[in-house]
């Protein structure tokens, strides 16, 4: 059958994809329990479910889209409904910020765990008012960790580099952050914001990880696998076969992946890598055979995914587990966007931000090559797990690409 535009566009996007020989379906193994588990999760889920707001965001069943492309099933997990940040990050960078919070408490008053309701009401002032937390960001993150700093009673300080929109950057210091704005690309931001933590006593939550640098980020991906708790018990007794995931540094793809697999073993979904061509660098790991870094100034219109340096930690769970990377064109942002927010068939409308459609991107380039859909045996029996990781975070460029704002297709 023909393809709905703007589906045809979307699919007629140039793709790039690279399997990845090293990818084993055995059981979760010690290395990379020793980097995210179940029995970490269980703390940071026990955590956040407590927080005011907290609710499970929707997963959505998009079965026209799913006959479009010629697959058996699409699930959709709507992140834009996070804890009103309008994005998954809320899960991770918030989660953080807490636990370096409980350990400063600890360290003044032998206090262990303090509880987050006291600690947000103000019963440790006298300690938080005094740590500083700071990140780089691309948006998403840094907004999370001056939403945690903001509950939690410290300081915030967040480097953003030159790509970042002013209008991301309003929505950080909404929150009382200090946003400083550098030259350079997100890699370079990451490490002036280290530099000026070390340099003035603040302390680093990121992301993204490095040598020295480990057990902070363990935390923000233990709280990003959330989502992905949240996806296995909405699918009941379904499981997916194929996890598409957008990679970045690897963060988020690592927790999600680690999730299904340490729960399904041997018989987890299989897991594509997904990247915007002009920030590609967990494809060159895979090529490469290590946590690659790339070069450029990694300039997408996909903010969230613009960066060049993979994450060490994430990598040790990926290596084994991505069974393939692909990347796509920027090009396919907006039609990817659209065809969410129109709807196939009897879909409902889905607010999607830039970084979110990137996988759908990938999908619909996969399912237009043979070869490519035979190889990551992908058909009308697959069932194919999407996790939508931002709403309209940037509500102009949102209403640009799609050609109507964000409550619009809301309201449809």
């Amino acid at each position: 059958m023909p393809l709905p535009s703007p589906l045809a566009t979307l699919a007629a996007s140039p793709i790039a994809w690279r399997v990845n020989a090293r990818a084993r379906r055995g059981p979760y193994g010690p290395r990379q329990a020793s980097v995210l588990s179940h029995a970490a999760f269980a703390r940071a889920k026990a955590e956040i479910t407590r927080w005011p707001g907290y609710a499970p965001t929707p997963l959505l069943a998009l079965p026209g889209l799913a006959k479009a492309l010629g697959i058996g099933a699409l699930w959709f997990k709507d992140e834009g409904k996070r804890f009103g940040l309008k994005s998954f990050k809320a899960l991770g960078g918030a989660y953080a910020v807490l636990r370096q919070v409980q350990k400063v408490i600890a360290a003044r008053t032998g206090i262990a765990d303090a509880p987050s309701a006291d600690i947000a009401a103000g019963k440790y002032r006298h300690y938080t008012k005094d740590v500083t937390v700071a990140c780089a960001t691309d948006g998403n993150h840094g907004r999370s960790v001056a939403w945690g700093a903001a509950t939690f009673g410290c300081r915030c300080v967040i480097t953003i580099h030159a790509g970042v929109s002013q209008g991301r950057a309003d929505a950080i210091a909404r929150y009382g952050a200090e946003v400083r704005r550098i030259k350079g690309n997100y890699d370079d931001s990451v490490r002036q914001a280290a530099e000026d933590a070390k340099a003035n006593g603040w302390i680093i939550v990121s992301d993204t990880s490095w040598p020295g640098y480990m057990e902070i980020p363990k935390d923000v991906m233990q709280g990003y696998a959330l989502m992905a708790d949240e996806a296995m018990a909405q699918l009941g007794a379904e499981r997916p076969t194929h996890l598409f995931l957008q990679a970045g540094v690897g963060g988020m793809a690592a927790a999600v992946a680690a999730h299904f697999w340490e729960a399904m073993g041997a018989a987890r979904p299989r897991v594509v890598l997904c990247e915007p061509d002009k920030a590609a660098c967990l494809f060159a790991s895979v090529a490469e055979g290590r946590a690659a870094t790339i070069a450029g100034d990694l300039d997408t219109v996909m903010a969230g995914l613009a960066a060049g340096e993979t994450s060490p930690l994430a990598w040790e769970i990926l290596e084994d587990c991505a069974d393939a990377a692909m990347t796509v064109g920027d090009a396919a942002a907006g039609p990817a966007m659209q065809l969410l927010a129109a709807g196939v068939g009897s879909d409902p409308p889905v607010v999607a931000g830039e970084s979110a459609v990137c996988t759908l991107g990938c999908l619909a380039g996969a399912m237009r090559d043979p070869a490519i859909a035979k190889a990551l045996e992908l058909d009308a029996r697959s069932t194919v797990l999407l996790f939508g990781s931002e709403g309209d975070t940037d509500p102009a460029l949102y209403e640009t690409l799609v050609g109507r704002p964000a409550d619009q297709v809301r309201a449809a």
